[in-house]
């Protein structure tokens, strides 16, 4: 199978988790940000991820991605119970996050910007959406404490270590992508149950950190 992704994209980061933990071998492919024409002859839209079948069809929708893999073998992984407040904290982390995670993305070498070209149309793109680059940069201040008090509170929340909620759920699915982008951001503080959730699902999902490209 074969997945197309953007590098920084939580979304695409939840499709990628899902053969990490299963052990499944998927050829990546990191599609240009600004190329419209590959995913658009795949689906009808410019959308990433996408999985190729080996059947040759094409899946777009990040969680469609998940569920597919993931009962492939007909035995699931993700048969955890879900956690309202978890869900509550993801929407009010959600909610913000984007204006200290979007700007550092286009400094970032991601192969998605691997051309001038690539990286404009990002660029472009999301400042007409969340405005201002540069003035969200200097005021990541405020955002970064933020983001460190909400951390304490999810540290509460963690039951294990290799599961958030003590069995592997779409919880995971959606809390890892957030947690590996916010190694984007240097000088948050880490609470230790959040840190060592953050490093171990990294591990169990082959998903890499970004902690070496922190700004």
């Amino acid at each position: 199978m074969k997945l197309y992704i953007y590098d920084h994209c939580p979304f695409c980061v939840k499709a990628r988790m899902i053969f990490g933990l299963k052990n499944l071998p998927v050829e990546l492919n990191i599609l240009l940000s600004d190329d419209e024409a590959t995913p658009t002859k795949m689906i009808g839209q410019k959308m990433a991820p996408i999985l190729q079948k080996d059947d040759s069809r094409y899946l777009p929708e990040s969680m469609d991605i998940v569920h597919y893999v993931d009962k492939l073998d007909g035995k699931p992984l993700l048969t955890g119970k879900r956690n309202p407040k978890l869900e509550e904290w993801l929407r009010k982390v959600n909610g913000y996050v984007n204006k200290l995670l979007i700007p550092r993305f286009a400094k970032s070498a991601f192969d998605e910007f691997s051309t001038p070209q690539a990286r404009a149309w990002f660029i472009a793109k999301k400042e007409a959406a969340i405005g201002n680059f540069d003035e969200h940069l200097a005021h990541s201040a405020g955002l970064v404490k933020n983001i460190s008090d909400d951390l304490r509170t999810l540290d509460k929340l963690i039951v294990k270590p290799n599961a958030v909620n003590g069995e592997l759920s779409e919880d995971d699915i959606h809390l890892f992508p957030l947690l590996r982008n916010l190694t984007l951001v240097a000088g948050i503080n880490w609470p230790s149950r959040v840190a060592d959730y953050r490093d171990n699902m990294a591990k169990q999902t082959q998903v890499n950190l970004l902690s070496s490209m922190a700004i």
